[in-house]
């Protein structure tokens, strides 16, 4: 018996639709990981970009656990002598741009590399519920019914 490997003739991407509204940052982010590596499908291949494309809404709803929406904070660095920066998850999650929590622990929870930037060009995260993809017919995956842990009240 052979092991089978995916070719690119294989790969079936489709378009999945998660609400992140209730939903706890880490395993909302796990989950999308999953999907944009393929790690969900039985024919996965870890070098072939195999997963599916995935549009997540209400991003700015999204749940922390514990006190980490004041205790997490994201770093960056102007490049300047001193120049290193922070955020809390609130600050971000409040500000102008609260996709990007999604997308940073999305980003971190896949390995690095071409493959994985080639992979996270497939996710779209909107604030909002309002996306611009009805066109691809997105299946929904709800999330909240799958485990009890994925949901916290506010």
């Amino acid at each position: 018996m052979k092991t089978f490997t995916a070719t690119p003739a294989d790969i079936d991407k489709k378009w999945i639709l998660i609400d992140a509204e209730g939903v706890v940052l880490g395993r909302l982010a796990s989950i999308v990981a999953m999907r944009l590596r393929g790690k969900h499908k039985p024919s996965f291949t870890p070098h072939m970009d195999m997963g599916d494309n995935v549009i997540v809404i209400n991003a700015e709803k999204v749940q922390m656990t514990g006190a980490k929406k004041d205790d997490k904070k994201y770093y960056w660095h102007t490049g300047y002598p001193g120049g290193i920066k922070n955020r809390t998850a609130r600050q971000i999650l409040e500000g102008a741009h609260p996709e990007r929590v999604i997308e940073k622990a999305v980003q971190r929870m896949l390995p690095g590399g071409k493959l994985s930037r080639q992979q996270m060009t497939h996710l779209r995260i909107y604030a909002g519920a309002a996306h611009p993809h009805e066109a691809q017919a997105p299946e929904v995956l709800d999330l909240k019914p799958l485990n009890k842990k994925n949901t916290r009240s506010a």
